[in-house]
């Protein structure tokens, strides 16, 4: 019997992505996997909208997202090869040169900005200069001053400050190397709310991190709480429990208990959710309309 025709033979494999990091201040930018085995921490060839780079593999090949545009991407070039490291050391080289001459240069016209970093492109070509400030500068003269002494294109980008804690790095009052630095690529909002729902003290000092905004890892057991938060009852709601009747008056979010202000005699108790009576539970199931 002859074998059955199968409309998906030789067809050629779905097309994956790849995340690559290009600079230091981290972000990951997708590309084509071009077909390529390509393993984390792999250096390869691509072209970015500043020209030939040199990235690193953060995420290995995978089928993207049905909504991804994939004629918006471009593919890897290769795998990065011992000739290349020398062109990477030139560029390093332009790169500390450029940087030097940058922040000399706004000394001198006493521009009220921060220069961070600065990136080339592996052609040499083109000079990205990343800086942070607290307000819009007028940096038009600085970059035709840059471009006529290193003959390349400059560009300057406004980071904040959040980037530019993460690529100039620091030791957190956890006492682990920032997450912004070893392992967080983008930035999530936080917000004073996170804290306050966590039950944390409103303290800046605390809240604070080394980038002077709010911490990233507000973020991390958000919704771990919000969910246990939904089993406590409110601050201010009254309650019954075994050990008496009172008012709320704090959660214990993490113990799943709150402290209650009885009535009886103003004494306060803490109740974990099992010395509470459930009122709505009790009370009698109100007849449906049909039944009237």
């Amino acid at each position: 019997m002859p074998d059955q025709f199968d409309p998906f033979d030789n067809q050629p494999d779905p097309p994956k992505i790849v995340a690559i990091s290009l600079q230091r201040t981290g972000h990951l930018y997708s590309f084509l996997s071009a077909g390529l085995a390509l393993k984390r921490g792999d250096r390869v060839i691509v072209e970015s909208d500043v020209g030939i780079r040199i990235g690193t593999v953060e995420i290995e090949p995978h089928e993207p997202a049905l909504t991804l545009d994939l004629t918006q991407l471009k593919p890897v070039i290769r795998l990065a090869e011992e000739s290349d490291s020398q062109a990477e050391e030139d560029t390093l080289s332009r790169e500390a040169y450029a940087e030097r001459l940058c922040a000399e240069r706004i000394r001198e016209r006493a521009l009220p900005m921060k220069l961070v970093t600065v990136d080339y492109n592996l052609e040499g070509r083109k000079a990205v200069f990343y800086f942070s400030a607290d307000s819009r500068i007028d940096f038009r003269e600085l970059v035709r001053d840059l471009a006529q002494t290193l003959r390349v294109r400059v560009e300057m980008k406004q980071i904040g400050h959040r980037d530019e804690t993460k690529v100039i790095g620091a030791i957190g009052p956890c006492g682990r190397e920032l997450c912004c630095s070893s392992w967080l690529r983008d930035f999530d909002s936080v917000t004073v709310k996170m804290a306050r729902d966590q039950g944390l003290a409103l303290n800046p000092s605390r809240l604070a991190g080394m980038c002077g905004r709010l911490k990233c890892c507000l973020r991390y057991e958000y919704a771990t709480y919000l969910e246990l938060k939904r089993a406590l009852p409110n601050a201010g709601k009254r309650v019954e429990s075994v050990k008496g009747n009172g008012k709320v008056l704090r959660q214990n979010i993490l113990k799943q208990s709150v402290l209650i202000q009885l009535e009886d005699d103003g004494g306060v108790v803490e109740a974990s959710l099992t010395d509470l009576v459930d009122t709505r539970r009790n009370q009698p199931e109100e007849p449906s309309p049909e039944a009237q």
